[in-house]
């Protein structure tokens, strides 16, 4: 199964405040706010959802393709994917423009305050499926700009090219009607807990509404876990605590990472859940959401300590010998949107 992964390339500027955001908020003012935090520190990273999630996949023994616009200085950028397994063959460099820029401040207890430039991402809509990748047989769409992300929404229905609707971050600034579009005939609908309550709250839709518009539901939810709906099924994911927790951008990237491949490798969804909780607990151990490293036999082994599931993970190991991999038929062949 080839997967495209479609979502923005950013350079991510990491800050740290040394101190709980809600401490500054007087509840009787919020009408009125006027800000400033000062930070510990400042990092600028490697990001964007798109370069996030194919990362992952990558050192998980895929090669996954990015279709996404960037900027003028994406050169080394692109250098640094293609050398870990990524197809970049779908990017396309904006004569003029910057990579997107988002800039994040985390406070001690790991909530985050975020802005995006959009940069050469505003471009994304130029791309089409049939130029940058005719092979597709499943893309997700994650945050980019939305007039794209409807367009993707709108080809992938023209052309039978299943889908992944996953608004994430763009949740907010997508209208009720541009949500329900892309949630109707969608494979999944991959956002976090708040980010659902938003899409209910905009759409006017109720969870079991919802449900019967997508095919599934996979919502992340912190420390407590994931939740996932599908084939009238609803499974409850454990979080992998990690050994260190350094800084959560982008765990939520690596989850689908972790989620994707499981399912490209044909996994019991309960198996591919758990693959993505174990593909976030590596990013909350470090720095960036492309700083950390594995090999298919320590995830392996990692995922076997954890959840005490011998043999649940054989494709991995397989394909680092160089084996054939074992698809299962426990998971339900993905649906055709419409």
């Amino acid at each position: 199964m080839k997967i495209v992964i479609t979502g923005s390339i950013a350079y991510d500027y990491l800050m740290s405040f040394p101190g709980r955001f809600k401490d500054a908020f007087v509840a009787d003012k919020l009408e009125k706010i006027s800000l400033s935090f000062l930070v510990d520190s400042l990092r600028r990273q490697r990001g964007g959802t798109a370069p996030n999630i194919a990362y992952t996949m990558a050192l998980l023994g895929d090669r996954p393709t990015i279709m996404a616009t960037a900027g003028q200085d994406f050169s080394e950028y692109r250098a640094w994917l293609e050398g870990h397994g990524v197809d970049t063959s779908g990017i396309v460099e904006i004569d003029g423009e910057f990579c997107a820029s988002f800039f994040v401040n985390t406070d001690e207890d790991h909530n985050q305050i975020a802005s995006f430039y959009t940069g050469a991402m505003a471009h994304a809509g130029q791309l089409h499926f049939a130029d940058c990748a005719p092979d597709a047989d499943l893309t997700i769409i994650t945050p980019n700009d939305p007039g794209a992300m409807r367009a993707y929404v709108r080809e992938c229905k023209a052309i039978g090219l299943p889908y992944i609707y996953d608004p994430s971050q763009q949740t907010l600034r997508v209208t009720g009607e541009e949500l329900c579009e892309g949630l109707d005939g969608c494979t999944l609908l991959s956002l976090n807990e708040y980010e659902f309550s938003l899409v209910k709250e905009k759409t006017g839709l109720s969870e079991v509404e919802i449900l019967n518009r997508a095919g599934g539901l996979v919502m992340t939810m912190g420390a407590s876990g994931s939740r996932l709906v599908v084939d009238g099924q609803e499974l409850w994911i454990p979080p992998v605590p990690p050994r260190v927790l350094a800084e959560p951008t982008g765990a939520g990237d690596a989850y689908r990472a972790g989620l994707l491949r499981g399912m490209q490798l044909g996994a019991p969804w309960p198996v591919a859940g758990r693959m993505g909780a174990l593909a976030a607990a590596y990013v909350l151990e470090q720095f960036g959401p492309q700083n950390h490293t594995f090999t298919r036999a320590e995830f392996v082994a990692r995922y076997r300590e954890h959840f005490d599931d011998e043999g649940a993970l054989d494709a991995l190991l397989q394909e680092e010998s160089g084996l054939p991999t074992r698809a299962t038929s426990e998971q339900t062949p993905l649906p055709v949107a419409v």
